[in-house]
């Protein structure tokens, strides 16, 4: 396990606990960007708590609601929101404010989600100030339409650290987990803060967001774990522009999908040069049988981070993903991709690449049952006509 993995896993983890009993005050915008600084930098051997310390005591010292002193004056910190803000309901719109400093109506996330009316045809937009949020939060199947508005996935988080074992199973665990339809996310990130599973660690599994209901879209979210970070479980589902990190099988479940322009970063650990040990794999897709129209398309993103990794492993014997236009650094392990030890998934499986670049994306030594796509093969992946975006995803505003 590397430092800079462990730094921001603990520190993440012990920041938001220290927000959630007021001990800290964690809406500075620059705190939640320096913690996922902290994870995709080298550190040194300088004390990695320093940059944080004058947010704890900053919190330590004011703890008042609401306000803190400058040079003798009361401030109140929630001056900078205008006086009409939320704006009234539309026929079409309500917007719920969520700030845990009490500047809104609400100070959780979840007590926001369950103030929405069951079963409402509005779209109700929950406008989730700067911070970090340390709780689980669960968008029940009589909750559609919701929209997550962050301020920036560096600058609004939502925190948790349940396990396979601490939930009752991985598909528990998640930080945020959705099951109604029509679900949105803008500029925020999903959490997962249990500790890195070492090898072999069994039900330490901890899913960052669980998304299980039909047509969701996420722009410029941020998705941080280790081991099944996203689990993409069922349903229609749009990622733009999104960074997702993680270790083993970090983009998992049976949903169809399209990716585009995200960067996918994995976290395992380094490995000598030389070696060819695999610690980690990006995908794991649970298609079952051919009949599922399901998939993972991933379309001009970028592969990087540490680690030697397989793009897939087949989860399920029908396990489809397909990779075009993506660059892929040398992590990539040579053949590609795993059938799970069981030959008999090689004939069942479609794993395709499509134009990819970077030495990670050499396919001369690929497991025979990778397939070279040609432009007719590839076609169907390269759009929105993947997840019949055409018909249900609205334009990002």
């Amino acid at each position: 396990m590397s430092l800079k993995n462990i730094s921001l896993t603990l520190l993440v983890a012990i920041l938001g606990i220290l927000a959630s009993k007021g001990i800290i005050r964690s809406s500075r915008p620059s705190l939640l960007k320096q913690l996922i600084e902290l994870g995709s930098t080298t550190l040194s051997s300088q004390p990695i708590i320093a940059p944080i310390i004058p947010y704890i005591i900053e919190g330590h010292h004011h703890q008042h609601h609401n306000r803190h002193h400058s040079k003798g004056n009361k401030v109140n910190i929630c001056d900078d929101f205008p006086p009409d803000f939320p704006p009234p309901d539309t026929n079409t719109t309500s917007i719920f404010c969520v700030d845990r400093n009490g500047c809104c109506n609400f100070t959780t996330v979840q007590a926001a989600v369950d103030a929405v009316a069951n079963f409402s045809q509005k779209r109700t937009i929950l406008w989730i100030n700067s911070g970090i949020y340390y709780e689980k939060v669960n968008v029940p199947i009589t909750k559609p339409n919701i929209t997550f508005q962050g301020q920036g996935y560096t600058s609004t988080a939502i925190v948790w650290n349940d396990t396979a074992n601490s939930s009752g199973g991985t598909f528990y665990s998640g930080s945020v987990q959705v099951f109604s339809n029509n679900f949105i996310a803008k500029n925020i990130s999903f959490m997962n803060v249990a500790p890195i599973p070492g090898p072999g660690d069994k039900g330490a599994q901890a899913v960052a967001i669980r998304i299980s209901g039909d047509q969701a879209a996420f722009w410029g979210c941020g998705f941080f774990g280790a081991q099944d970070t996203l689990h993409d479980d069922i349903g229609r589902h749009y990622f733009k522009e999104c960074y997702i990190q993680g270790s083993i099988d970090f983009i998992f479940g049976n949903g169809r999908s399209l990716y585009e322009n995200c960067q996918l970063i994995s976290m395992a650990n380094p490995v000598a040069p030389g070696q060819r040990v695999i610690n980690g794999a990006v995908t794991a897709h649970g298609r079952t049988s051919k009949d599922e129209n399901t998939g993972f398309a991933f379309v001009n993103c970028s592969l990087g981070g540490t680690g030697r990794i397989w793009l897939g492993r087949a989860w399920r014997p029908f396990s489809r993903v397909v990779f075009a236009y993506t660059a892929m650094t040398d992590i990539i392990a040579p053949e590609g991709w795993n059938d799970f030890n069981d030959p008999t998934r090689d004939q069942t499986v479609f794993y395709g690449e499509y134009n990819c670049v970077g030495s990670g994306a050499n396919m001369a030594l690929r497991a025979p049952y990778v397939q070279r796509l040609n432009n007719a093969q590839a076609a169907p992946f390269l759009n929105m006509s993947f997840i019949e975006g055409d018909q249900w995803l609205l334009p990002f505003v």
